[in-house]
C-alpha cells in the first residue's frame, strides 16, 4: 500500500536560491530577482544542505497572521530533494497508522495524538485500556556515506523522550520510536554520538529496556512525502556491517 502525504501549500511550489539563515526559523532566498524571507520549521543545523546558492523549494502559505508568505519545504543536495518540513513525518505516520501500513501497530484501532505523560508530550498513544503503545516520531535528514545520523544538532527534548520511554518500557509498557528518514539513499540509521552523545546514550538505554526502534526511508518529491522501505537501526556507528 502506497502511503503519501502532500505538501501543505496554497499554490504551486517554487524554487529559489538560498542566501542566508537569519535565525533558526527564518531564511533569506533569491526569488525572481528579489530577496524574500521564508519560514522554516526544521531547527537542525542543516549545514550540509543550506549552503550558498543551494536550491530550496518553497510552498506559498497565506494563513492569517503569518509574517512570511512562504514555507520552506525542502532543499536539493545534487539531484535529491530533502524534506525540511518537520511536520510532515507526523502526518505521514498518522496516515500510515490509519491505513494499517505499519504492520507492527496494526492491532490498535484507536490513535490519540499529542499525549502528555509526566513532563513529556509524545506524538501518539495507540490503543485503549491495558493494551497500549506510546509512539514517538523523529525526523532525520543528515546522511553521511549513506548512513543516517540523528540528530544533527543537540536535542534535549529528544533525549528526554528516549529516557522516559526506556523507563516506561522497563515497567512493562509497550513503547516505540519511528525515525522518518527524509532521504532517498540510506542503508542504516545510527545515533550521532559526535554531535549529541547524551542522545546516543538515551537511545541505547531505550533499546536495552525494550523500546522498539524502527526507521523508514521516506523520500520527498514534488507530489509529497512517501513511506518507503524500512532500514536497520544500530546502537553504534561501528556496529553497521561494511557490506550492508
Amino acid at each position: 500500500m502506497a502511503i503519501k502525504v502532500p505538501l501543505i501549500a496554497t499554490g504551486p511550489v517554487v524554487e529559489a536560491a538560498f542566501i542566508s539563515r537569519t535565525n533558526q526559523l527564518l531564511i533569506e532566498v533569491q526569488l525572481n530577482g528579489k530577496l524574500v524571507r521564508a519560514h522554516m520549521a526544521d531547527r537542525g543545523r542543516l549545514t550540509d544542505l543550506l549552503v550558498p546558492n543551494a536550491r530550496v523549494l518553497l510552498a506559498p502559505r497565506d494563513e492569517i497572521g503569518r509574517k512570511t508568505a512562504f514555507q520552506v519545504v525542502g532543499a536539493y543536495e545534487g539531484d535529491e530533494l530533502v524534506s525540511l518540513d518537520t511536520q510532515m513525518p507526523n502526518r505521514l505516520v498518522s496516515a500510515a497508522l490509519s491505513s494499517g501500513a505499519l504492520p507492527q501497530f496494526a492491532r490498535y484501532t484507536k490513535v490519540h495524538r499529542e499525549v502528555v505523560v509526566g513532563e513529556n508530550r509524545f506524538d501518539f498513544k495507540l490503543g485503549e485500556g491495558l493494551s497500549t503503545c506510546y509512539l514517538e516520531v523523529k525526523s532525520s535528514t543528515l546522511v553521511v556515506q549513506r548512513i543516517a545520523r540523528f540528530p544533527d544538532a543537540p536535542t534535549d527534548r529528544g533525549r528526554r523522550h528516549l529516557e522516559q520511554l526506556g523507563m516506561m518500557a522497563r515497567n512493562g509498557q509497550r513503547c516505540a520510536v519511528v525515525f522518518i528518514i527524509q532521504r532517498h539513499r540510506v542503508r542504516a540509521l545510527v545515533p550521532n554520538d559526535e554531535v549529541d552523545p547524551a542522545f546516543g546514550r538515551a537511545l541505547r538505554f531505550a533499546l536495552s529496556n525494550g523500546v522498539e526502534v524502527y526507521a523508514y526511508l521516506c523520500p520527498l518529491t514534488i507530489e509529497g512525502l512517501h513511506l518507503g522501505a524500512p532500514v536497520p537501526v544500530f546502537a553504534h556507528l561501528e556496529s553497521v556491517p561494511r557490506d550492508l
